[in-house]
């Protein structure tokens, strides 16, 4: 069962990852692959930072900040160069490689023997795994909470009508270009902190461990709508975001445990993400053969 509750914490550490690729997939609709980087800035940064003497709860914020300032490159690329989305998003990812390995000036950097913002809990909680549970639990919730609080402002609805209809929004005098950088340095700034919170798990930082990223957080992301179709408040989708990502590890876990090859962890995924994705036009399908039969 230890396994599966790791997969529970695991899911909850990196829905985190998951909010931040909804600001800018979902409600900016912004075709943003610089979390990838993001993620392993925020890993990168974090780690060398806590390897340097620096308070582990200092660290991790400020992996935020870093992870914000590589959304801000993107959005500057795609807002005042008139640079592609997806294409600024990969300029960013490129560049931002050489950027992680000078961060950590070597492929990959250890923590062994330094203290974690885990591990403030050792003397109140034993187990490793509910130290990371619970850690894990506060810091979604506060960034629950912040998001639900953010999109309620006149900025945050900004960001959602430029997302919608970018001309009307400009047409109501709402500055869009401002609003996609501010909405990219929010998702890359959430998505940094994700990386910095599994980095210490992990008890390392790679310059390799964003690749692939993007297709588990967008995992999370629609295996919550799909399972929560109805339409909820912003705190629910946000929510159902993380319980999404705590499915898809589970389900990862269970399949791996049939004994499946670990160095297909990544096809695996992918087939995940494409499953749910082909869920609802799957049953949408099968109701219309339904209705057809039914009309016989």
């Amino acid at each position: 069962m230890s396994i599966y509750f790791s997969a529970v914490y695991q899911g909850i550490l990196w829905g985190i990852m998951g909010l931040g690729l909804y600001i800018s997939f979902r409600i900016l609709r912004f075709a943003d692959l610089t979390s990838e980087a993001s993620f392993t800035l925020g890993a990168a940064s974090a780690v060398t930072l806590i390897t340097m003497g620096v308070n582990p709860i200092i660290a991790t914020f400020a992996s935020i900040i870093t992870g914000m300032l590589a959304g801000l490159v993107t959005g500057i690329l795609t807002t005042y160069f008139d640079i592609p989305a997806l294409l600024a998003s990969i300029i960013s990812l490129t560049g931002f490689y050489s950027i992680n390995l000078r961060v950590m000036g070597s492929p990959n950097l250890s923590l062994r023997g330094f203290n974690t913002i885990y591990s403030y809990l050792s003397e109140f909680v034993e187990s490793v795994q509910y130290q990371r549970a619970i850690v894990g639990l506060i810091v979604v919730l506060l960034v629950i909470f912040f998001m639900t609080y953010l999109f309620k402002t006149d900025l945050g609805q900004a960001i959602i009508a430029t997302g919608d209809n970018e001309i009307m929004a400009a047409s109501f005098g709402i500055k869009t270009n401002t609003m996609k950088r501010l909405a990219l340095m929010f998702a890359n700034g959430f998505i940094a902190l994700s990386g910095a919170l599994v980095a210490q798990d992990n008890g390392f930082s790679d310059v390799q461990m964003g690749t692939g990223t993007v297709v588990v957080a967008m995992s999370s992301i629609v295996i919550g709508e799909v399972i929560f179709r109805k339409q909820m408040k912003l705190s629910g989708r946000f929510i159902s975001i993380v319980v999404g990502s705590v499915i898809y590890r589970l389900i990862i876990v269970f399949v791996l445990q049939l004994g499946f090859n670990p160095n297909d962890f990544r096809l695996i995924s992918a087939l995940v993400l494409a499953i749910f994705l082909a869920l609802p036009a799957i049953s949408k399908k099968m109701g219309l053969n339904k209705a057809k039969l039914g009309k016989l």
